[in-house]
């Protein structure tokens, strides 16, 4: 079927149907995970978008009203509980194959980068959020706080070009998820992420938080040492564990069973290293949606903080921009309730000319604001690494290529 031939339907104002827009047919989703390859193109339905709270109940309505279309529905939910998710039933879907079509456009060769807030800035307000830590006398335990790269072009950049680069390392899940269009402009977040939320298999249930993170040495020895830095860190394997405490209590009501090693355990992408710890559940409903299990689940302490609301209140107090569908989650659900859930991290919003780059760490006490500015510009780098740039806007060959010259005096670059 034809995206016209959706538009021309006359659909009913139910609560759990979008309204479809001319612009629908072009929207695309895509995502390649250690399971293998979804691509979904075109839109025969929009869920009728809103919060968490209802995604589970939305999801149930969806399918059992809508009866044609494949039996899929693929999208994003946002950061914030408070904001809206995006979710669509697509017109055709691939699991194997061609990512992408011939015609992907490479980036650009010049660039304008703006850092909002910039390192110097970001570490200030992370010694802010460490003086609200400790002034909360237990209160509050954690803060997740982002900053964000806008990297401009001379002409639209391709969030294709971009997945397929990211998708290179085996490592991680590579997304690109067509979002609601802003004033008229269509939008895309694209992006490498190394954290499964929740993925459900009629009974079982899986989820890999990640949290405690260090960036990748080119020298082995020193990266072994990173490493092993990493795995004996107290401020790490404390932030660790809140993740991985909340994420059990929050799968307990729907699980028989939950299973989870005592430590955790290094795991790695190609630029980072990070403490990771994999759970798997058995669900006392197999016909619970892996949509309700991820509304459940998000935002992880990972992502946000905890206590959860203590955390966001401070991430709206301290940042200074709205992060949207950044921290937020990506996947699909089938009717069955199967379906995979990524957090999506590592990741850039496209608009046009411009991507909105974005990268967080987590601040608990024993934080060094230094420290936690270098780690976001170390989450920066898959994605700046894809565009072909540092993160002053400089190509990686020209600044190769200073590096080299800065070792031989008497040469300039």
């Amino acid at each position: 079927m034809n995206p016209t031939q959706y538009l021309n339907i006359e659909r009913s104002a139910e609560q759990y149907q979008q309204p479809l827009s001319s612009a629908d047919s072009e929207r695309s989703f895509f995502l390649r995970s250690a399971t293998g390859i979804l691509h979904a193109r075109g839109v025969a339905a929009r869920l009728r978008r809103g919060t968490p709270d209802t995604l589970g109940t939305r999801v149930e309505s969806f399918f059992r009203h809508e009866k044609g279309g494949p039996r899929l529905l693929v999208g994003a939910l946002s950061f914030d509980r408070d904001a809206l998710d995006s979710l669509v039933q697509p017109l055709a879907v691939s699991r194997a194959g061609m990512m992408f079509p011939q015609g992907v456009v490479r980036p650009s060769s010049r660039w304008r980068v703006v850092s909002e807030p910039s390192a110097d800035e970001y570490s200030a307000i992370v010694a802010k959020a460490l003086t609200l830590i400790e002034q909360s006398s237990g209160a509050l335990n954690k803060v997740v706080l982002a900053r964000r790269l806008r990297v401009e072009a001379d002409h639209s950049l391709d969030a294709r070009y971009l997945a397929s680069r990211l998708a290179q390392d085996p490592s991680i899940a590579a997304f690109m998820v067509s979002l609601p269009d802003v004033d008229g402009m269509p939008r895309t977040l694209v992006g490498g992420t190394p954290e499964l939320l929740v993925s459900k298999r009629g009974q079982v249930v899986l989820s890999n938080p990640l949290a405690g993170s260090a960036r990748r040495e080119a020298d082995p020895a020193a990266d072994r040492a990173v490493a092993e830095q990493l795995l004996k860190s107290d401020k790490d394997r404390r932030e660790h564990l809140m993740v991985v405490e909340a994420i059990l209590d929050n799968l307990a009501p729907y699980c028989d069973q939950l299973r989870t090693p005592d430590l955790a355990q290094l795991q790695t992408t190609q630029s980072m290293w990070h403490l990771g710890t994999k759970i798997e559940g058995t669900l006392k409903d197999s016909d619970v949606s892996s949509a309700e299990l991820a509304a459940c689940l998000h935002p992880t302490p990972a992502v946000g903080g905890s206590p959860s609301k203590a955390a966001q209140d401070i991430i709206r107090r301290l940042e200074p921009f709205d992060r949207g569908f950044y921290a937020g989650a990506l996947g699909w659900t089938d009717d069955q309730g199967d379906g995979e859930w990524y957090v999506s991290l590592r990741c850039g919003e496209v608009m046009g000319r411009q991507i909105m780059l974005y990268a967080g760490a987590g601040i608990v006490t024993g934080s060094d604001p230094q420290a936690e500015a270098q780690e976001t510009s170390a989450k920066f780098s898959a994605l700046l690494t894809a565009l072909g740039i540092d993160e002053q806007g400089r190509g990686l060959m020209k600044r190769q290529a200073e590096l080299q010259a800065a070792l031989q005096p008497g040469v300039r670059a």
